[in-house]
């Protein structure tokens, strides 16, 4: 099943939840086991009578940037909205994923707004790029010496999907769209599977047992940007950049050496264990991935994933496929549309096993 026309489903709009729960882990979640086909209506909170003593739970320490940016063109005063995507490091340089009316051209200036509706940052068009995106030279006027993080500190927000509020963020947001592990900054989106855990759930899990581990993928637009090709075979998957340590990779072969499952919080970490599984099992990986996962991929990095409930017609919706088998997936999909559960970034969760 190539075309991308077969996974699609409708989604009433009621479904997409627009604030998170008030505790992370009393999100739902669909338990489905692949060998029996036993489907199973839990919560995230109770992941420690689901699992087994020696398994080992793999969460994406990526940290959210505020990597959203609003303000407008100096010249025509029209509105802009930007995205953060990277920074160059030799020229300081930014690259952003730019959206306004007209045509920007090399070397006009773009005034950012912080979230009180003050200008402060500049941001010259350099260069375009393909995809919608600028090449631009920031720069603070009242901050000459300001880093990026500072930058993004003051003048950006949290980067929510537009489903959600239309992207508009509210204060809470700051700190319930970012996991409570979040370390190494990088990412435009948060891996939202990891948002519904807790430290108190962390703690229960380990208690039990269970071995956590961690590893890197910067989101970026691999993961949310949407498949634009008819045939899935035909998109192309923009590089993140990933690590897996070589503690963490030697932690998970002992993990499976023993007997235990990989269970992967996220498709971002079941993308960075599949990209460092190799023939004699895992390895430290440091680098970009590309890695395009779909029908029909045999996943080795793995041996479960927990994840949410993804948009149709998206490369996570096709990742899922492959783990899942599509006609099943989309039978489970109506099942949870059909029990009230909640979609998306801030809705509740799915274990696949």
């Amino acid at each position: 099943m190539d075309e991308l026309e077969f996974y699609d489903y409708d989604l009433p709009r009621t479904a997409i939840a627009q604030e998170p729960l008030p505790c992370r882990s009393d999100a739902r979640l669909l338990v489905y086991e692949r060998q029996s086909s036993q489907v199973e209506h839990r919560h995230v909170r109770d992941l420690p009578e689901i699992l087994r003593p020696g398994d080992c739970v793999v969460v994406n320490d990526t940290r959210v940037v505020p990597a959203r940016l609003v303000g407008y063109r100096e010249r025509t005063r029209g509105r802009w909205q930007g995205l953060y995507l990277r920074n160059e490091p030799a020229s300081g340089l930014w690259a952003v994923l730019s959206k306004t009316r007209g045509r920007l051209e090399t070397g006009e200036r773009i005034i950012v707004e912080d979230r009180e509706a003050r200008p402060g940052l500049d941001l010259e068009v350099v260069a375009r790029l393909e995809g919608g995106q600028l090449l631009v030279r920031p720069s603070a006027p009242a901050q000459p010496s300001a880093t990026t993080e500072q930058m993004l500190e003051r003048f950006g927000r949290v980067p929510l999907p537009p489903y959600i509020r239309d992207g508009r963020m509210v204060d809470s947001d700051v700190q319930r769209y970012q996991t409570v592990y979040a370390r190494a900054a990088g990412s435009v989106a948060a891996p939202t599977a990891g948002l519904h855990l807790t430290n108190e759930l962390l703690a229960a899990l380990r208690k039990t047992g269970i071995e956590l581990a961690t590893v890197t993928l910067h989101v970026g637009l691999g993961t949310f940007r949407p498949i634009q090709t008819d045939r899935i075979s035909e998109h192309v998957m923009h590089a993140e950049d990933a690590v897996v340590t070589a503690e963490t990779a030697e932690q998970l072969n002992r993990v499976r050496n023993a007997g235990g499952r990989i269970i992967a919080v996220g498709t971002t970490s079941t993308r960075v264990l599949e990209s460092a599984i190799t023939e004699r099992g895992f390895a430290p990986f440091c680098g970009p991935t590309d890695l395009f996962i779909r029908p029909p991929y045999q996943f080795r990095g793995i041996d479960g994933l927990m994840t949410n409930f993804h948009l149709p017609r998206s490369s996570l919706l096709v990742m899922l496929s492959a783990l899942v088998g599509r006609e099943r997936l989309l039978e489970l999909y109506q099942l949870a549309i059909r029990e009230g559960y909640r979609f998306y970034s801030y809705g509740d969760a799915m274990l696949v096993l």
